[in-house]
């Protein structure tokens, strides 16, 4: 395989002036700061985007209340299924478009950006458009007494929140925003969406395909800008009904401190983690090293879900770290255009300085580092795919979330102490138990402390299953059925006649 040629539309997408989408329509706004996009792999400026600011944030914000209380009202629960299903048409037809854009944008490799961003992304639009007919309350049978010969009756009833607030990461920018944008339209609210500064291109263009799926003006609108400004301005907006966040769980908290003293304002918060992978004696070392790239290296480690922590029975530890050490060496790295590379960039400078930072970290802690622990030569932000072995569960790569491509290794002997270290993290968005004996697996799951378990398998997710952390992982859940919980109110009606 070789790098891929740049579609047309793709160049001259880039070379457009861009800003927001609000109403329909894409706007530059008032602000006459901008900011640079780059491309992570070459550190060029690809893009320039304007800054929102208050103009535009009040703008989108009437935009998305107006079309709530007007057009997507007025439209049938099918229609608004129809109308997903119609999008997810478009992100198919336009999937290279978006896959390179999206590419250009994060680092993520071609391959990973056509089958996750774009290809996902469609199937979890489907999944969400068969929701948009399945939103129901309950009939109740309520036991008030009767004095006079009167009968009461009762009912539920699920009604949208009203107008979303979205605000989105870097690493996955068109799937997150579909998850969120999905969830609220099933449900019949309107949203706003806050893209990251590092990738805020790609939702732009699925925006214009929304109004190509006859999505009514004012129910996706788009922002850019910082969160500092942009985003609390969002959320402090008085017709803000619910935020919904993906990211840090420093930022993630602030995000819910917020909306808490803005009167109660409903959150979703699917925030980061120090995710666990453990391997039961009974592993291969080749199915342990199989599993640990499958967990831990996918996208360069920058996926909430993967796992930073992994646990390798005793017996087993030299010989995995020597054949994991192998498989990183031949790891191809580069383009992420290159439908042959199998690892990219780091998504941004940013990033690459706190992994390096990171690398820095471990050698001030003594911890062995068995294979890379550098950044590569040339431009752009690359670093080599990272073996470091702890000294102990109190080392800081341990305990703080790197979100890169860096595996923290510890060994164990005894299962009852591998609960105890997967458990020992204020995080708990996901793990992983590798193990051929299931029996044992299922009496280990109850004891296991994370918001999804994978077992034999890691960071596959599915639209029917709900996905999201507990402690300081996170608030609700995403997609599932679940969501319908986080954008819905419920009403009950109780009458007497």
């Amino acid at each position: 395989m070789s790098e891929v040629n740049l579609l047309e539309s793709v160049t001259t997408f880039l070379q457009r002036s861009h800003g927001h989408y609000i109403n329909g329509v894409s706007v530059l706004g008032q602000e006459n700061e901008a900011f640079s996009v780059i491309n992570p792999a070459s550190g060029e400026v690809i893009a320039t985007v304007n800054q929102g600011g208050e103009h535009e944030v009040n703008q989108a914000m009437q935009a998305a209340s107006d079309a709530f209380h007007g057009a997507w009202a007025q439209i049938s629960p099918m229609e608004r299924g129809n109308c997903l299903n119609r999008l997810a048409d478009l992100l198919q037809k336009n999937s290279e478009e978006l896959a390179q854009l999206e590419s250009l944008c994060s680092g993520k490799p071609i391959q990973l950006s056509r089958m996750l961003d774009v290809g996902a992304s469609a199937d979890y639009l489907r999944y969400f458009a068969g929701w948009s007919t399945k939103i129901t309350g309950e009939t109740l049978n309520v036991s008030l007494p009767s004095l006079k010969g009167e009968k009461y009756s009762a009912f539920t009833r699920r009604e949208p929140i009203g107008v979303v607030v979205g605000i989105i990461p870097w690493n996955f920018s068109i799937m997150i925003a579909i998850w969120k944008l999905g969830a609220a339209l099933a449900c019949g609210c309107t949203i706003v969406l806050k893209p990251s500064e590092y990738t805020p291109l790609t939702i732009l263009r699925v925006a214009e395909l929304a109004k190509e799926a006859g999505i009514p003006d004012g129910v996706i609108n788009i922002v850019n800008g910082s969160g500092a400004h942009v985003g609390t301005s969002l959320i402090n907006h008085p017709q803000c009904a619910k935020v919904t966040f993906t990211g840090s769980v420093p930022t993630g908290m602030n995000v819910g401190k917020l909306a808490l003293e803005q009167g109660l304002k409903r959150t979703t918060l699917e925030l980061g983690g120090k995710n666990a992978a453990a391997f039961l004696s009974d592993m291969t070392v080749e199915k342990i090293v199989d599993g640990i790239l499958e967990a831990g290296y996918v996208y360069q480690g920058q996926i909430c879900a993967a796992a930073e922590r992994f646990y390798i029975p005793s017996v087993h530890m030299d010989a995995v770290l020597v054949l994991l050490s192998e498989r990183l060496s031949a790891m191809k790295i580069g383009s992420p255009l290159d439908e042959s590379t199998e690892m990219g960039p780091l998504a941004n400078k940013e990033h690459y300085e706190k992994i390096l930072s990171m690398f820095e970290t471990a050698r001030q802690e003594g911890n062995e580092i068995v294979h890379g622990g550098y950044a590569l030569e040339g431009p752009g932000f690359f670093v080599a795919p990272t073996v470091i072995k702890a000294n102990s569960v109190e080392d800081t790569l341990m305990n703080e979330e790197t979100f890169g491509p860096i595996g923290t290794f510890l060994s164990y002997d005894d299962e009852e102490e591998l609960i105890t270290m997967m458990n020992a993290t204020p995080f708990g968005l996901s793990a992983s138990l590798w193990t051929n004996d299931m029996s044992k697996a299922m009496r280990m799951i109850p004891d296991i402390k994370a918001g999804i378990l994978w077992i034999n398998m890691h960071t596959f997710l599915d639209p029917a299953v709900p996905f999201g952390g507990i402690k300081s992982s996170g608030i609700g859940r995403e997609f599932g059925s679940a969501f319908i919980e986080h954008y819905t109110e419920l009403k009950s009606v109780m009458m007497r006649y």
